[in-house]
């Protein structure tokens, strides 16, 4: 799963609200494909949350609707239900709507950016309580996708409490599609096909976490004291 930005002030780095509101809003960058440059200053620790935006509307109702698709979800008989895998799929590709949103209106936001990953766990966290319950994914694989959402906790808490910013690496990002795929997959019946994507997904979760240690302890021994 996409992790968050962790800790630390503004960036000396950040462009300036003006600059970052020149820059050409080409198609990849539209669709997130161009991520070069620093994030949007808004979103940095030390601004103001800014709640009422568009993208952050998009970003409550990705929160709203993850209790209705645990309902939906266990409450049929066997995990394999088409409603609840729709709506798990609209909770997923809302990230990509809600990013995009941003990108447009150029409405970016601390709680924007805090939100998001947050949403992100807990679609991930549900989509492991009903494969597991079900036993739809090998209960193994998703143990381990568990410890490694608690030990991202734990790294973010050591960030925050050391001033470590770290930013999102490749391989967090691409692990997304797969892992989320899987339970997708599984809900629609075609559980070979999420039981692969699982451990694609897996193996890139578990290299982003690397990074994440690896780049997060380089971080806090450049920081005085």
């Amino acid at each position: 799963m996409a992790d968050p930005p962790v800790g630390g002030p503004p960036s000396d780095a950040a462009l300036p609200e003006d600059a970052a509101a020149r820059r050409p809003l080409t198609v990849r960058r539209l669709f997130g494909l161009d991520r070069s440059g620093p994030p949007p200053p808004q979103t940095l620790a030390g601004h103001p949350l800014r709640p009422w935006t568009v993208p952050n509307a998009i970003g409550f109702l990705r929160l709203a609707l993850i209790p209705v698709f645990l309902i939906v979800a266990l409450s049929s008989d066997d995990g394999v239900d088409a409603a609840a895998a729709a709506l798990f799929a609209v909770i997923g590709w809302g990230d990509y709507a809600d990013g995009i949103a941003a990108r447009l209106t150029r409405q970016y936001s601390r709680l924007g950016a805090l939100m998001d990953p947050v949403t992100d766990r807990l679609l991930a966290i549900s989509g492991v309580v009903v494969c597991w319950h079900f036993q739809l994914l090998p209960r193994w694989a998703l143990a381990v996708l568990v410890v490694r959402e608690l030990a991202m906790l734990a790294i973010a808490r050591y960030g925050l409490s050391r001033g470590v910013e770290l930013r999102i690496n490749w391989p967090g990002r691409l692990a997304v599609a797969p892992v989320m795929g899987a339970f997708f997959f599984a809900m629609v019946g075609l559980t070979t096909l999420g039981e692969v994507l699982l451990y694609v997904g897996l193996a890139l979760v578990l290299t982003a976490t690397w990074l994440y240690v690896r780049d997060g302890l380089r971080e806090a021994r450049r920081l005085p004291g």
